[in-house]
């Protein structure tokens, strides 16, 4: 188990990085961190020169891969970090220097435990793309098929449980000082962050969920998943299909091969909406890095090490509250709010509609250019303080990635209006899903299942209380008492008197000798 000493000394070191890039000023002045930090963040800086612009994003690179990571989870917490810094999180490039090819062929060759030239008849050793965790090669396999290889870096996954344990070490000891630290939950922002990057950190569990995710789009025109090469892929390697199209992210060679950029952008504003609430199950990582157009204007994701998970009861909640957003209800999405206990019970639905009335109505019928998703998600996080409302972690990787298809969707069509756009999507889903004939279909569905476990219940009874053999019920037999339990008590009885005179005399003459009795 790691010392609290090695985990200050860590803290100290980072925060001295931190300092370095002025990083740790906007800590030091809010008023609702605790002392203590305060006292740590001074520590850190002392002897530092800190610039007069904060940059937080080269500060968590230099630190390392995880903060990387980290760093890219806080872009999506304006009220743990502010709205400076999230902002310029959200800048944070998850590109490193690459990882010598030496090493990496050392690496396929022991985790298949056969010669890399057995899996492939070509494999460049120039990365296409090296990040904090891993690096990818384009290659060609022994059956001649252009592939992307992604293989993790050496030694990340010991890296990455080193400073995840110094991560949870202060969270704990962060939350347990109580007020507003406790309120933020640091410690289930910090086990989300786990969960994801131990997805990460095992590139069979990434294929699969690019496999489940190519399923669930399947249907959908205009999106797709890449193939995985299972017969290549292990925990430390990764091997799906090339993918030939330009970046999203370079508008001027859409335009240029002819695509039109408002279908695009719509397009991927309901991909999102698909699997985010028809799905339950969605692409968290959907930076301009890892989105591509084919000729044909297909939307290719890639990089699936990053997936959220909602449950249907929070997609319905999710899809009321983002069409009472939309169409002004705020009454309903305040009552949402209570009904699933994102505001404690005490504080009054009507208040609470107000407030959400003063976040949404300056958004409503206006382009992204002018207000935004983003926006909306600060102005959330500042009444959130007001109502007393606790993180909700299951919900912080649907707020990341809302952030970044609206930043995507805008640089496509920066007259894109996010909330048009969802409406017609949203509202026909929560017709199908919430309607009158879905709530008749899902109890039509969940008495049926109540009656089919009704024999599985009774055979359960049964075993508890089996039934009579076939043999008669014999007449009760009188109790005799057995000899040898009779000698064992009455042994016991003597056994106990004799002990009792011992004691009562050794009593009586200690106390003649200490003259008490004449």
């Amino acid at each position: 188990m790691t010392r609290p000493v090695t985990h200050i000394w860590r803290l100290l070191k980072w925060g001295r990085t931190l300092a370095k890039h002025g990083a740790l000023r906007g800590i030091e002045a809010d008023p609702n961190t605790p002392r203590p930090v305060k006292r740590l963040v001074r520590l850190a800086r002392f002897g530092t020169f800190q610039p007069k612009t904060p940059d937080y994003a080269s500060a968590f690179r230099a630190i390392g891969p995880a903060a990387i990571k980290l760093g890219q989870t806080l872009a999506t917490r304006p009220d743990i970090v502010g709205e400076e810094a999230a902002n310029n999180l959200l800048s944070l490039q998850d590109d490193l220097p690459p990882v010598d090819f030496a090493e990496i062929e050392a690496s396929i060759e022991s985790s298949f435990a056969q010669p890399i030239d057995t899996l492939f008849s070509s494999i460049d050793p120039e990365p296409i793309g090296a990040a904090s965790i891993a690096q990818v090669h384009r290659a060609v396999t022994t059956d001649g098929e252009d592939v992307a290889v992604k293989v993790l870096r050496p030694g990340i996954r010991d890296k990455f449980e080193r400073d995840l344990q110094t991560y949870h070490w202060a969270a704990a000891h962060l939350e347990a000082m109580g007020g507003e630290a406790e309120r933020l939950r640091p410690r289930l922002t910090i086990a989300n962050f786990e969960r994801w990057t131990n997805r990460e950190l095992d590139l069979r569990r990434e294929a699969a969920s690019a496999s489940e995710l190519a399923e669930t789009m399947r249907a959908i025109d205009g999106y797709e998943v890449p193939d995985i090469d299972w017969d290549r892929t292990n925990g430390r390697v990764m091997t799906v299909e090339w993918v030939e199209g330009v970046k999203i992210s370079k508008r001027d060679e859409l335009i240029a091969a002819g695509h039109d950029m408002d279908e695009l952008a719509n397009r991927l504003v309901l991909a999102f909406l698909t699997q985010a609430i028809s799905g339950g199950f969605f692409h968290a990582d959907m930076h301009q890095g890892n989105l591509f157009v084919k000729a044909d204007g297909t939307i290719v994701a890639i990089d699936f090490g990053i997936m959220g998970r909602i449950n249907r009861q929070a997609r319905a909640w999710l899809a009321e509250i983002l069409y009472g957003l939309t169409t002004g209800n705020y009454q309903r999405v305040a009552e949402i709010h209570f009904e699933a206990q994102y505001v404690p019970s005490y504080h009054d639905v009507g208040e609470f509609a107000t407030a959400l009335r003063a976040v949404g109505e300056p958004m409503r019928g206006k382009p992204v250019s002018e207000l935004s998703v983003g926006q909306m998600l600060d102005g959330l996080f500042a009444i959130t303080r007001d109502f007393d409302m606790q993180t909700q972690p299951h919900l912080l990787l649907l707020q990341k990635t809302m952030v970044m298809v609206e930043g995507i969707a805008t640089q496509l069509n920066p007259e894109i209006n996010m909330w048009d756009t969802s409406a017609p999507y949203v509202r026909s889903w929560i017709r199908d899903e919430l309607g009158p004939e879905a709530a008749i279909a899902d109890r039509i569905k969940e008495d049926t299942d109540t009656l089919l476990r009704i024999p599985a219940l009774i055979r359960r009874i049964e075993d508890q209380f089996p039934q009579k053999g076939g043999a008669p019920e014999q007449a009760p037999l009188p109790d005799v008492p057995l000899m040898w339990e009779k000698r064992r008590s009455e042994g016991r009885s003597w056994l106990g008197y004799a002990v009792a005179a011992l004691a009562g005399a050794g009593v009586i003459f200690g106390a003649m000798s200490a003259g008490w009795i004449g």
